[in-house]
C-alpha cells in the first residue's frame, strides 16, 4: 500500500483541475472552461457553484437556465460523494491551509491545547450573513471577498489579490487558529456540509480493531466528527467531514476505511 496515497490523489486532483482551467485560458483547451463559480465541461455541460448561485438568487439576479442546471449538477454530485469533498479534493485554498498545518506540526505549535477564539458553527453564521448582505447589497457578497475565488482567479488569469488572500489565510491558520479558515470561518464549507449530510461515501470506524491511539484525531481538520473512535462501529455521518482520508492514512489498526453508506442498516440500527 502506498503511503499517503489519498494525499497524493488529492493533490493530483486539485492541481489537475487548476491546470485544466489554466489550459483553457492560455492555450485554448476545451475540457474545462471558466472558473470555480461557473464553468463549461467539454463546451456543453454547464457547471456552477450552488452557493454562488444561491447568493445571486437572493440578490435578485436573473439567472440563465444553464447556470441553474449547472448548480443542480454540482449539488447532486456533492450530495452523493460528500459535500465537503470539494474542500479537500478541489478547493485551492486547501493546499494553503494544509501547508500552514504542516508547519505548525514542524514548529510544535500544536503542543499546547488552547480554547479556540471562535466556535465551529461560526461558519454557518458567516453563511447566513453573506446571504443577508447579498440581499441588501444586490450582489453576491461573499464572492467579492472570498480568498478561494481570489486565489483561483490569480492562478488562472494571473490577476488580482489572489496571492495576498492566500498569504492571509496561511498566516491566520499558522499563528491564530489551527485549521481556522476551513474549520471555523469559511461559509462555502458550511454550505457544502449541509448538502453532504446524506452522501453515500463515508469513512467507517471499526471499534474492534481500534487501539485508541488517537492519531486520527490529531490529523483530522474536523476532529469533532470522530467522536465514535474507540467506542462504537459506525460511519462518520456528519456533513462536516471533508472525506480527506487523513484519518485512514494514519490509522495503523486498519480501523478506518471508506465505505458506501447503507441507509437500510442505519435505519435498522436506529430501531
Amino acid at each position: 500500500m502506498i503511503k499517503h496515497k489519498y494525499m497524493i490523489l488529492r493533490r493530483l486532483t486539485q492541481i489537475g483541475v487548476m491546470l485544466l482551467y489554466v489550459g483553457a485560458n492560455f492555450w485554448g483547451w476545451k475540457v474545462l472552461e471558466g472558473n470555480l463559480s461557473a464553468s463549461k465541461l467539454f463546451e456543453k455541460i454547464p457547471l456552477a457553484d450552488p452557493y454562488a448561485v444561491l447568493q445571486m438568487t437572493v440578490a435578485g439576479a436573473t439567472l440563465a437556465s444553464d447556470v441553474i442546471i449547472g448548480a443542480v449538477i454540482i449539488t447532486v454530485l456533492y450530495a452523493l460523494i460528500g459535500g465537503r469533498a470539494f474542500c479537500s479534493w478541489v478547493c485551492p485554498i486547501n493546499m494553503v491551509t494544509d501547508a500552514a498545518n504542516w508547519l505548525r506540526r514542524k514548529l510544535r505549535m500544536n503542543q499546547v491545547a488552547k480554547k479556540p477564539p471562535v466556535y465551529r458553527n461560526a461558519r454557518y453564521w458567516v453563511l447566513g450573513l453573506s446571504l443577508i448582505l447579498s440581499y441588501l447589497l444586490g450582489v453576491a457578497a461573499f464572492e467579492f471577498v472570498s480568498p478561494i475565488s481570489m486565489l483561483h482567479r490569480g492562478i488562472v488569469f494571473g490577476l488580482g489579490f489572489g496571492w495576498a488572500a492566500a498569504l492571509s489565510v496561511f498566516l491566520f491558520d499558522l499563528f491564530i487558529l489551527k485549521n481556522g479558515w476551513c474549520g471555523y470561518v469559511c461559509p462555502l464549507g458550511g454550505f457544502y456540509s449541509t448538502i453532504g449530510r446524506f452522501s453515500l461515501i463515508r469513512v467507517t470506524h471499526d471499534a474492534e480493531k481500534c487501539t485508541e491511539c488517537m492519531h486520527c484525531k490529531e490529523v483530522c481538520p474536523e476532529h469533532q466528527v470522530l467522536f465514535m473512535i474507540g467506542k462504537e462501529s459506525i460511519p462518520v455521518l456528519s456533513g462536516e467531514c471533508t472525506n480527506c482520508a487523513r484519518c485512514i492514512e494514519v490509522c495503523n489498526d486498519d480501523a478506518l476505511n471508506f465505505h458506501i453508506r447503507s441507509f437500510a442498516q442505519q435505519v435498522k440500527k436506529e430501531k
